[in-house]
């Protein structure tokens, strides 16, 4: 906020009550209504005094999808672009594959082979070949990006994959944890061109039946690049490019996923939303993501292969009779815990649906998540139901994944993204070798970074949306609604609208036919007067009254229809 002699930036972080007196020889060229970003250079002692800054980079005007997206970046510490020095040493990589590196692998380059990916996917971490063995058996390769041949231990490369760590999917843009000369380029998969891989290579029968294993480095030719929706009209009945190889690993994901739920896995299929924009960001559409048949193949070959690599390395270190496992990056997940899924348990009543917490919760998640299926309050149940889960993780200690019911479970698969699946090519490389590692405490620190930056990474993923959501209802003030409380502090109800999945806030002094009392203990609020409760889960009609992008806030009204 700019006046005449000085200007003041007030804060977007709601625990903070002060703003920052900046003079105009600090504005940096800051004008008015811009989102900046601010630095306290000193505090007055009188406390009645603002502190005093200086403003160190302008985002732009308040509002605008560039500006708003630039702070979400800021506010989540993520980067804005590469150093120079690591796009250089990215240029510096040779580009040709020499014959002696493809002389040194299995060469899979006349199997037939393809990549699944979303339709705006630039980067391929994975490909899958499928041929029928003499046995009557099927041999399914699961081929993923080796990023570890270009990215090499102490570089200055491997160093900033590490402190990022992930790459970041906002609304409107992908921050890469690699320069795009690896990540769209060397390391893609990309159709007809000959790549470097790191592979799983499994023979299974015709019931998903594993038989074999082979782990180690490969070259392959994609022969297709497929979308999901070109694969699921293949799944559909369509005629198509390698229709006949895309039904039999269809078929056999299958055989596999039941299997797996068979075996107590949680069949979790949270509603997730994307934003049809245009050409300045502007969300024009919410759209539900669509999970189908296509999606699961893929994801199913994608957990097989984790699940087996880290079933390889435990086995490994028993063979060496170790008292603990080779070191290794798992994926862990741990058991729910009892006083939360207690307090799920008589939320799901209020629907009406018993879920019993003695005996197998994952069997009785997976029984509440069919009765729920396209019902209005499927989404809050299977958002509370997460929430009350414990997070996956890294970690080196092979204690398990809970959720897909797995006693040893990696990430392997998708290295362009995750600096933890790079690891796991290192360490399980060295091991083919016959190398050991002896810095579990350092690998430890690695997984506790890489689940600290996973974790801020979808707290920016969600703020991003959180933006879109506010921005699309800001075009329907004064419409109304149904929603269903999603849920409910002292001083107000959340609701999200069921349309759009956003969700918004109603003041509880607001709702004017009555006085309401904050029930911590049962979830609700009840009416003093009246008596009427409203509870958690409880449909309810709403009007859009107010958003503020500033605070990616949505402020409803309570109406009756």
């Amino acid at each position: 906020e700019v006046s005449q002699k000085f200007g003041f930036v007030v804060l977007d972080n709601r625990n903070i009550f002060f703003d920052v007196l900046v003079y105009p020889q600090k504005f940096k060229k800051a004008i008015h209504n811009d989102k900046v970003l601010v630095k306290v250079d000193k505090w007055p002692n009188n406390e009645n005094k603002s502190p005093i800054g200086s403003i160190t980079h302008v985002l732009g005007q308040a509002g605008e999808n560039n500006t708003e997206i630039h702070a979400i970046m800021a506010e989540y510490g993520l980067p804005f672009k590469f150093s120079k020095k690591v796009e250089a040493a990215a240029a510096l990589i040779p580009v040709v594959i020499s014959k002696e590196e493809i002389n040194k692998r299995r060469d899979f380059r006349k199997e037939v082979t393809f990549t699944i990916d979303p339709q705006d996917a630039k980067d391929f971490d994975d490909a899958l070949s499928v041929k029928k063995l003499k046995n009557g058996h099927f041999q399914v390769g699961i081929h993923i990006a080796d990023v570890s041949h270009y990215v090499k231990p102490d570089s200055l490369l491997e160093k900033e994959a590490f402190e990022r760590a992930t790459s970041v999917y906002l609304v409107d843009r992908t921050i890469p944890m690699l320069p795009e000369k690896l990540s769209n380029g060397l390391c893609s998969l990309l159709p007809k061109e000959e790549k470097l891989t790191f592979s799983a290579v499994f023979e299974i029968n015709d019931q998903g039946k594993v038989f074999d294993k082979w782990f180690g480095k490969t070259v392959i030719y994609s022969d297709r690049r497929f979308a999901y929706e070109d694969a699921q009209r293949i799944i559909e009945g369509n005629v198509g490019d390698y229709q006949k190889e895309i039904l039999l690993l269809n078929d056999l994901a299958g055989k596999i996923r039941d299997q797996r739920f068979a075996n107590g896995a949680v069949n979790f299929e949270s509603e997730e939303v994307k934003f049809k924009l245009d050409e300045k960001g502007k969300p024009l559409e919410v759209i539900p993501k669509e999970r189908k048949e296509a999606h699961k193949m893929i994801e199913e070959f994608m957990l097989l292969a984790n699940r087996e690599v880290a079933t390889f390395i435990f086995d490994k270190g028993k063979e060496k009779q170790q008292e603990r496992s080779l070191p290794f990056v798992f994926r862990v997940h741990n058991h729910p815990d009892p006083e939360k899924f207690d307090n799920f348990s008589k939320f799901a009543s209020r629907f009406g649906y018993q879920f019993p917490t003695q005996g197998g919760i994952s069997k009785n998640l997976n029984k509440l998540f069919a009765d729920i299926q396209g019902k209005p309050e499927q989404n809050i149940l299977e958002s509370i139901a997460i929430r009350s889960m414990a997070k996956a993780r890294y970690s080196t200690d092979p204690i398990g994944h809970f959720g897909l019911s797995f006693e040893h479970y990696t990430h392997f698969t998708s290295p362009i993204r995750r600096y933890p699946d790079l690891m796991a090519h290192r360490l399980l490389w060295d091991y083919l070798e016959g190398k050991n590692h002896q810095e579990k405490e350092l690998m430890e620190q690695k997984c506790i970074h890489a689940s600290e930056k996973e974790k801020r990474a979808a707290e920016a993923e969600r703020a991003s949306i959180k933006f879109k959501q506010v921005e699309f209802m800001s075009e329907m003030l004064g419409q109304t609604f149904d929603g269903i409380v999603s849920g409910i502090t002292d001083w107000g109800l959340f609701v999200e609208i069921s349309t759009t999945k956003c969700e918004g806030m109603i003041r509880i002094a607001d709702i004017e036919y009555d006085q309401f009392q904050y029930d911590e203990k049962q979830y609700r609020i009840v009416g003093r007067r009246t008596g009427r409760i409203v509870s958690l889960g409880d449909k309810i009609h709403v009007k859009v009254l107010k958003t503020d992008i500033d605070r990616r806030t949505i402020d409803l009204l309570c109406v009756k229809k």
